[in-house]
């Protein structure tokens, strides 16, 4: 009796520590290393091709990993176009008429889909993608970690409330991303992407003509290109950052300094308050930023995944299979 009872508690021990590792799936850098040996030259041929012919793509395909990974985890769910059950995410405040390079994500997963059917998610494709756009305008490389899977619905309301608005004061913004298990260094390193990138004048009005931490020769350079009543040009474009806009380098943080962040976001990162030492040290090290930006790049990537049976690999990143 004594030896089964021991028995039984041990094949119960058992079963627990399986159902647990299966329940806390870990992503892995090499997780399609035997099912899908040409996944990374594939992705990044489709990267470079798609970067070459436009640069601020690369900007795009990364601002679409940010924004899905910040609503309901890193599931591909804001790649899917609505339905007639469900309103997805790209019409969501913080994607319409400026969430772009849906296309070129379907371009890429479908070379994937050549070379392996059926095997990579969506998701995965997108976290592959952000970081060779960001190598290929030259800034950090880093493992990615897949094994995500898709998910197979959207939500239109935790993208208007789960993305941080260019209005956000620098509370907010590290109250949110906090709530996803991100630093205060994470949020400040994060926020570097925007070293490349455009933005609309829609996003950036009431900072260039109402607020008084702004150098004012740089107002006046954006004020030339965005009208100040509503309505007028709002979807006029420019540079997140001024001096290289193309290139993925720690010019964003000098800008700060000079009072030069183009959204009020950008610029309550350094006013006086507790990420202020952050972005000094970002602006005198070009390598410090790389670092943590990779390694915050890693830990988004880590936010909420879909793993073993759940989700599903979409064929199509738009629809669900």
């Amino acid at each position: 009796m004594a030896s089964s009872s021991i028995f039984n508690t041990i094949a119960v021990l058992a079963f627990l520590v399986l159902f647990m590792s299966n329940a806390n799936a870990q992503l892995s850098a090499n997780f399609y290393f035997k099912s899908c040996p040409k996944l990374f030259p594939t992705v990044k041929s489709a990267v470079q091709s798609a970067i070459s012919k436009e640069a601020r793509i690369g900007a795009s395909i990364l601002r679409l990993f940010f924004h899905d990974c910040f609503v309901n985890g890193c599931d591909g769910s804001l790649l899917l176009d609505d339905t007639s059950s469900f309103r997805g995410e790209k019409n969501a405040n913080p994607n319409r008429n400026s969430a772009r390079g849906f296309d070129v994500v379907d371009n890429i997963k479908s070379a994937v889909e050549n070379v392996c059917p059926g095997v990579v998610s969506c998701a995965d494709v997108l976290a592959i993608a952000a970081r060779d756009s960001v190598v290929t305008l030259g800034g950090p490389n880093w493992d990615v970690k897949l094994g995500r899977r898709d998910a197979r619905t959207a939500s239109l309301s935790a993208a208007n409330n789960g993305i941080p608005p260019p209005t956000s004061d620098l509370n907010r913004l590290i109250s949110r991303f906090s709530s996803l298990g991100l630093s205060t260094r994470d949020l400040v390193a994060l926020s570097g992407s925007h070293t490349i990138g455009q933005a609309r004048c829609t996003n950036f009005r009431a900072r260039i003509y109402n607020e008084s931490n702004i150098e004012s020769s740089f107002a006046k350079t954006r004020q030339s290109n965005c009208p100040r009543n509503s309505g007028s040009g709002d979807n006029n474009l420019a540079p997140l950052d001024l001096q290289t806009p193309t290139a993925f380098d720690n010019k964003y943080f000098i800008n700060l300094i000079q009072n030069k962040g183009l959204l009020h976001s950008d610029q309550q990162l350094f006013n006086g308050g507790s990420t202020d030492s952050i972005v000094r040290g970002y602006s005198n090290s070009q390598s410090s930023f790389a670092s943590d930006f990779a390694a915050a790049m890693i830990k988004m990537g880590d936010i909420s995944p879909l793993t073993g049976s759940n989700g599903e690999i979409r064929k199509n990143c738009r629809r669900v299979n």
